[in-house]
C-alpha cells in the first residue's frame, strides 16, 4: 500500500536453505515444514493426492508424513484423506517460504524498477494477512512509495485485491474480516456487491489496478504469482503517480511487464 503503513512491521526471519551437500541437513523435517507452510497459506483443506503432487514424493511417503504430523498434533484429517492444519498450530508454522520467495524474487524486482523507473513491489499472503515482504523504491524524487511489513486492505490495494481475488471464499472473507474493509479516499470500494464484482473481474483479466483508492493521486498496477499448483500466495506491483500516467497504451506496458516478471518469478520459484 503506498505511502501509509497500515499496521506494525514484521520482520520476517528466514531460515537459509541448506546446502545440497549438507549432511547433517533432514530432508524428512523440510517436507514436514512445507506442508505445515502450505497448508497454512491454503487455509482450508487439501487431498493427500495434491499435497504429494506439491511435495513431489510418492504418496507412501507422503502418506507416512501426513500421518506422523497427525499424530502429533499438527494437522488433523477428515477420515477421507484431506488434511487441514489443527487449531493452534498457525503461530509454530515457519515463514521459510517467504524466504525463499524474496530470495528469488529480489533480482526480478530490480529489473522492473530498472525497466520502469517506479516503485516495485512484492507481497505474500499469511494466516490472516496480505503483508508487503520486499520494495524496491522509484529513483524519482516524487514517487509512490511502500513499506516493507505493512498490512494491504484486501479492498483497495492492488497487491491486496489481487492476492484476495485468487483466494477460496473463506479465505477471502477471513482476510476482509481481519482487516475490515476501511474507506481511504472516495475511490476506495466499500460495496461488497461491488467489491465481488471487482474480485470477479480481476479473476478474469488476471490483474488489479488501485486507482487512488489507497490514496489520493497514487496509482498502482499488481499481478499474481500462480504457483505449479495454480494457487496465488503473492503478488507484484508498481506503483506510479497520477501524473505520470500517460494513458491506456502506458499501462497496458506496465501490465505486460508484471505479467512477464510474475511468468518468470512463477518458474524460478519452482526449482528454487
Amino acid at each position: 500500500m503506498p505511502k501509509t503503513k497500515i499496521a506494525g512491521k514484521t520482520r520476517v526471519g528466514k531460515p537459509e536453505s541448506a546446502p545440497a551437500k549438507d549432511k547433517y541437513f533432514s530432508r524428512a523435517v523440510s517436507k514436514a515444514l512445507e506442508v505445515l507452510e502450505f497448508l497454512q497459506t491454503e487455509g482450508t483443506s487439501l487431498q493427500m493426492n495434491e499435497i504429494a503432487l506439491r511435495l513431489k514424493l510418492s504418496k507412501t511417503s507422503t502418506f507416512r508424513l501426513l500421518h506422523t504430523l497427525e499424530t502429533l498434533g499438527y494437522v488433523t484429517s477428515d477420515g477421507r484423506s484431506r488434511y487441514i492444519l489443527s487449531p493452534g498450530i498457525h503461530a509454530v508454522t515457519p515463514t521459510q517460504w517467504v524466504g525463499k520467495l524474496v530470495k528469488v524474487a529480489s533480482p526480478y524486482l530490480q529489473a522492473l524498477n530498472m525497466e520502469l523507473a517506479e516503485t516495485a513491489s512484492l507481497a505474500a499472503l499469511f494466516d490472516n494477512r496480505v503483508e508487503v515482504v520486499a520494495v524496491i523504491e522509484s529513483p524519482h524524487v516524487i514517487r509512490m512509495s511502500n513499506v516493507l511489513g505493512s498490512i494491504l486492505p484486501p479492498n483497495a490495494s492492488s497487491l491486496g485485491k489481487v492476492i484476495a481475488a485468487f483466494q477460496a471464499p473463506e479465505q477471502r472473507e477471513k482476510l476482509l474480516r481481519s482487516f475490515k474493509i476501511y474507506r481511504f479516499t472516495e475511490h476506495t470500494i466499500t460495496d461488497q456487491r461491488t467489491l465481488s464484482q471487482e474480485y470477479e473481474r480481476i479473476r478474469q483479466q488476471k490483474y488489479a489496478i488501485d486507482r487512488e483508492e489507497c490514496t489520493y493521486e497514487g496509482v498502482c498496477f499488481s499481478v499474481p504469482v500462480f504457483d505449479p499448483a495454480g494457487q496465488v500466495s503473492s503478488a507484484i506491483s508498481v506503483s506510479v503517480p497520477k501524473s505520470r500516467v500517460r494513458d491506456s497504451e502506458y499501462e497496458g506496458q506496465i501490465i505486460a511487464a508484471l505479467h512477464r516478471t510474475a511468468e518468470r518469478l512463477k518458474q524460478d520459484l519452482a526449482l528454487a
